[in-house]
């Protein structure tokens, strides 16, 4: 299966799930990115791969003009219920069908790892800023670890292999600080700079497990899906054996996010 063709379908269908989990750590660097595209009242920013509107919200409570691109129906659903008055496009990067230079500001939170050309994808954000204008993007850090490896790391410990139609993705090389920044800077952008985010995710243990890999949230939610009932069974058993380590006094599991913030001007 080539990667784009995987990439819709792994996020068909799951817009709600991906509400209830995952985005509620992704959410975290909503902050920072508009920070680094400098995305304040009046800005006119594009927010693509806007999945359920999480950095839209937060641009639009800036004061910000939005305009907001997602490739999966359902997620642009959802950004349009979350963000009253969003005006929400549904685009698969890299085609992107905006004018040129019609943008003070584009960011990403967490989408550029989800196109099989992300070289192009940038090279269309660089297309549509205005000089001068501000590109930011997140990726995870790779290779994964964290909350990002906790259910790899429990399909591993059971044996569980990954399928062989499962392909793999351009940002397990481009997720490292270097091939980031420079992934703007081959795209024409100046002042290109990448950096480490870090936070903790603080999360219910049986909630990320079943909004995550029972949900078929990413390549681990696919693989724990097509196990038989023993197998899954064996890999929860897997998963809660290594989430001891990030336990906290109250029950919960502290899960270390960690992540890359890129930027560059046009």
């Amino acid at each position: 299966m080539d990667f784009d063709t995987y990439e819709r379908d792994l996020w068909d269908g799951r817009a709600d799930a991906y509400q209830r989990g995952f985005a509620r750590m992704s959410a975290w660097s909503a902050g920072p990115l508009l920070d680094a595209a400098d995305v304040t009242s009046g800005t006119r920013v594009l927010d693509v791969g806007t999945g359920p509107g999480v950095v839209s919200r937060e641009a639009v409570r800036r004061g910000a003009s939005v305009v907001a691109v997602d490739a999966d129906p359902g997620m642009a659903a959802a950004a349009r219920a979350n963000v009253p008055g969003l005006d929400v496009r549904e685009a698969v990067l890299p085609d992107l069908p905006l004018p040129d230079a019609s943008f003070d500001a584009v960011v990403g939170n967490f989408v550029i790892n989800h196109t099989s050309r992300p070289d192009e994808a940038v090279r269309q954000f660089a297309r549509v800023l205005r000089p001068g204008g501000k590109l930011a993007l997140t990726c995870w850090e790779m290779p994964p670890s964290g909350a990002l490896s906790l259910v790899g790391e429990a399909l591993e410990e059971a044996g569980v292999p990954v399928p062989d139609d499962i392909p793999t993705p351009p940002f397990a090389e481009l997720g490292k600080r270097g091939p980031f920044a420079g992934l703007l800077r081959e795209a024409g952008l100046t002042d290109a700079r990448d950096a480490e985010l870090r936070w903790t995710h603080l999360v219910d243990p049986e909630e990320w497990w079943t909004t995550g890999a029972l949900a078929r949230i990413g390549t681990n939610g696919v693989i724990v899906s097509r196990q038989d009932a023993p197998t899954i069974a064996k890999v929860k058993a897997a998963y809660d054996r290594l989430a001891a380590r990030y336990a906290t006094s109250d029950g919960r599991l502290a899960l270390p996010a960690n992540a890359l913030i890129a930027t560059g001007v046009r």
